[in-house]
């Protein structure tokens, strides 16, 4: 078992995460081995040529990222953080899902996928973490 004994007490604990949760961000799902986190898209999350913020989705992917980090090691904070954004959102929803691809002594990296509702691949985000 992870750190946080259930999913829901990771949500309570995400809630401190206030930039993402008044974005609309949740913590959907939390295992061992995954996190998936999703959200509503809404004219909110637009810039100024009418699509999604790049910061939506990357913001988005963070959480997924953190929930999944925290869950293998608390306190974990990002190292290095990269990601590629693959195409526009045409769905409603982004879902980000998250695993670990390497969970050493004292670093981890984590892999979070990122989609639209309708499966559409929208960006990949690569993050390290650094166990303290």
């Amino acid at each position: 078992m992870g750190t946080f004994s259930s999913t829901e007490e990771a949500r309570e604990y995400f809630k401190g995460d206030r930039f993402a949760t008044l974005n609309g961000m949740q913590l959907d799902e939390l295992t061992d081995e995954q996190s998936v986190c999703s959200m509503t898209l809404g004219d909110g999350h637009k810039n100024a040529n009418g699509g999604i913020m790049g910061g939506v989705m990357f913001t988005l992917s963070d959480l997924a990222f953190a929930a999944l980090a925290n869950q293998i090691h608390r306190p974990t904070v990002a190292q290095q953080v990269s990601i590629n954004y693959l195409s526009a959102p045409k769905g409603e929803r982004l879902i980000a899902r998250a695993i670990c691809k390497k969970n050493g002594r004292s670093t981890l990296v984590i892999n979070v996928d990122v989609t639209d509702d309708t499966g559409r691949e929208v960006a990949q985000f690569i993050g390290s973490g650094f166990k303290l």
